[in-house]
């Protein structure tokens, strides 16, 4: 059975920039209140003719392109996005004609935050098993389409981007690059982090996702750590999903990981839901941050409550 590795990252985002500043002129916050709760300075919103399959393209022609492969070398696009605009078609299949990717299987996967974690586990058993060769995997969303920009408690987090990852065949005598992904959910606290309706707007009970997130996802990574043979103390780099620098600095401490190996793209990015890991990881990629052969561990929590994780052996 052949192995899984990530060949290649890609990140979109859209070019307006929203400060805390301009949010202080639609809500009743100001700078210092937005960064001592959630940690995020700017944030970046997409066009009102701006799609997630248009961020997605993007990201995912990075990818693409950094990979070294042909459109015509990847058999399965994933997009994970709880933020599509219609239901149908899928986003995925609009991608890959797009991106020139001839009748590929396609689809897209809803597990809200957790969600290109979530794809990019299925990708790698859809490589490992033989039912593909390679995948573009991209985390696209367009969550302000989804805010209440009254909602101080929701405005000031959520943003838009997209952020893709290629995972291909590893060597014959090469490790596995992806570890098992460890996934799971807490469906008693479904009602946490809810849309009601079509029409709706994103509402959330932050303490309460907070709790759990800080109580409940540090061991989650110290699992998928254990399941892929590394110790936290090996881990080069921590992406966590980007939901609160508070959250994020909290597991890290948690798992005793230094600062300076935690991604925390949400500064400056704002909480892209499953866009964010992707993202960040294409961020820290440019700024020379990941260190090529070395294991970083991703984890990924949110709506569902669903959250998975797995170790990764960075490209």
């Amino acid at each position: 059975m052949a192995g899984a590795k990530i060949l290649a990252f890609g990140g979109y985002q859209p070019d307006k920039v929203v400060t805390n500043d301009d949010l202080a002129k639609l809500v009743d916050t100001n700078d210092e209140w937005i960064r001592a709760r959630v940690g995020i300075q700017s944030r970046r919103v997409a066009r009102d003719d701006e799609t997630v399959a248009d961020m997605a393209e993007a990201a995912g022609a990075k990818a693409l392109a950094a990979s070294g492969l042909e459109p015509s070398e990847v058999d399965l696009v994933i997009v994970a996005t709880c933020s599509a605009e219609v239901p149908l078609p899928n986003v995925a299949a609009t991608v890959a004609y797009r991106l020139g990717i001839p009748a590929p299987g396609a689809y897209d996967l809803n597990a809200a935050c957790a969600g290109f974690c979530y794809a990019i586990g299925a990708a790698s058993d859809a490589v490992r098993t033989g039912s593909a060769r390679n995948v573009l995997v991209i985390g696209a969303e367009k969550m302000t389409s989804w805010i209440d920009w009254t909602d101080r408690s929701t405005c000031i987090i959520f943003a838009d981007g997209a952020g893709a990852a290629v995972v291909g065949q590893s060597g014959p005598d090469e490790p596995a690059g992806i570890g098992p992904v460890v996934w799971g959910s807490a469906g008693d606290q479904a009602q946490k982090i809810t849309i009601e309706g079509r029409n709706g707007t994103l509402k959330q009970d932050g303490q309460a996702v907070f709790r759990w997130a800080t109580t409940a996802m540090a061991p989650v990574a110290l699992e998928a750590c254990r399941r892929a043979g590394v110790t936290p103390a090996e881990i080069s780099a921590f992406i966590p999903h980007q939901a609160n620098l508070r959250i994020v600095e909290a597991i890290a401490r948690k798992l005793g990981i230094p600062r300076e190996r935690v991604a925390d793209d949400i500064i400056h990015a704002g909480n892209t839901s499953s866009a964010s890991i992707p993202l960040a990881l294409s961020r820290m990629a440019e700024q020379g941050r990941l260190q090529p052969g070395t294991p970083a561990l991703l984890i990924a929590f949110g709506a569902g409550l669903s959250y998975a994780s797995q170790v990764i052996t960075v490209p």
